[in-house]
């Protein structure tokens, strides 16, 4: 069985990222798996994050059309976490129990929270582990 990943923010933004043509590359090779195989998801938080980024910080700013059509093509499709209840109080017990950011926290409660194994964000330690899930960082040493 192929061991399910969720895909942080930081990788999504790195696909648009032409002054980082490594991580460019690698991080449009994990969109693409993702895609292709249906093995991964993000959440409403990577959503968020994601435009808020593409409109606001990109060189050369995505325009709402554009986010739309990227919304439709990739992360809607990969969207399989919402905001709720369970989630919140997810995130506040890793929060306490590893001392992260909440955020952060709420990213590593989604993974969770979609089965999945892996997280690849380049946010976290290296093969760190919280619970069932390891994060990897996919430019690690690279």
């Amino acid at each position: 069985m192929k061991d399910k990943f969720f895909i942080d923010t930081n990788i999504l933004v790195y696909t648009f990222h032409p002054d980082e043509p490594d991580k460019q590359r690698l991080s449009n090779s994990i969109v693409r798996k993702a895609l292709m195989d249906r093995n991964a998801c993000i959440s409403y938080q990577v959503v968020q994050e994601f435009i808020n980024v593409a409109t606001k910080k990109f060189v050369v700013p995505l325009s709402i059309e554009d986010c739309k059509r990227y919304f439709d093509m990739v992360l809607g499709p990969l969207c399989e976490i919402y905001a709720g209840v369970g989630l919140y109080h997810s995130a506040m017990d890793i929060m306490a129990r590893w001392k992260l950011p909440f955020y952060d926290t709420l990213i590593i409660a989604a993974a969770l929270q979609a089965d999945c194994n892996i997280l690849f964000s380049e946010d976290f330690q290296h093969k760190q582990k919280i619970k069932s899930l390891t994060i990897i960082n996919p430019f690690y040493l690279r």
